[in-house]
């Protein structure tokens, strides 16, 4: 798969990364220019914020529309995010009472990414490798094989249970199976979240609270219920919340079934409020808006 390599150093102070967001920037800034597509939004310095590839780990700070910033259980997106920043390698991460990082031990670390494109937020798409021994030379396209996807914190992140497997279309399959066969692993090993999720076998939403602060849930699906009970001023009932799904016209492909079809297809309502995904994350590719 050719990606983008683009050298750099990891800068976390004033910024709030998680599990899979952190911001980068690049040694030589004209290089985001060669991604073709949407455009990477940079900061005054040249900081880009990344959206790791593949993955998604809970949510630290989720605001829906209308509503005051949220987030998944504490133990799990905590978790992930210390995770990340002790695999890029900073220590003693102090962090103020709306989550932005204040200080950490360094300031920089060394690292390079490997990525296509932007999001629709403009954030970069990106594998996220560390240290100076990058695999190729800073602004050219490498053919990215599974033993590089090893060496990202994407990998990492499934490896030790933190994040779901949460593929887009642009990924490649021999990428998209390698990070497959990470997050199954870890999950026969009962490491990380997969004891406690509950995108499969389904949580009773008894209301914001249940989705804040004790159901391990698919990110993606965690969003839209909290914005479902935001909209409906916090009514616990999902009575309508396939109808909503429908609206939002999420878009997939079941790789099981070989079918395009809508978020809405797989979700599952039963008694009022227990609602789970009827297909596993890893088999399933969202289309990219």
């Amino acid at each position: 798969m050719p990606m983008l390599l683009i050298k750099g150093t990891y800068k976390i102070v004033g910024a709030s990364p998680d599990g899979d967001s952190v911001r980068f920037y690049a040694h030589t800034p004209d290089e985001w220019d060669l991604l073709g597509g949407r455009r990477v939004r940079r900061n005054r310095n040249g900081g880009a914020q990344l959206r790791l590839d593949g993955i998604d780990t809970l949510e630290t700070h989720y605001r829906p529309p209308g509503g005051h910033e949220l987030h998944q259980p504490a133990p799990f997106a905590g978790k992930a995010a210390n995770e990340l920043l002790s695999w890029l390698g900073f220590d003693r991460v102090q962090r103020n009472a709306n989550g932005i990082v204040t200080s950490s031990s360094p300031e920089a670390m060394p690292g390079y990414i490997l990525t296509r494109s932007a999001d629709v937020h403009g954030r970069c798409v990106a594998l996220a490798g560390r240290g100076g021994d990058a695999p190729g030379n800073s602004g050219t396209l490498i053919n990215v094989t599974t033993d590089h996807l090893r060496q990202t914190a994407n990998h990492h992140q499934l490896t030790q249970g933190l994040a779901y497997p949460t593929f887009y279309r642009k990924l490649f399959v021999d990428l998209r199976d390698e990070l497959t066969a990470a997050a199954q692993k870890a999950r026969e090993a009962d490491e990380g979240l997969w004891p406690k999720d509950q995108t499969g076998t389904g949580a009773k939403v008894d209301g914001m609270s249940t989705l804040t602060d004790t159901a391990v849930l698919l990110p993606k699906l965690f969003r839209r219920l909290v914005d479902y009970l935001q909209l409906n001023d916090g009514d616990a009932s999902l009575n309508g919340f396939r109808s909503y799904i429908e609206q939002r016209d999420d878009r997939l492909f079941i790789l099981s079934t070989g079918q395009w079809t809508g978020l809405d297809t797989i979700v599952e309502v039963t008694n009022g409020n227990t609602v789970r995904l009827t297909h596993p994350p890893e088999d399933l590719v969202f289309d990219e808006k």
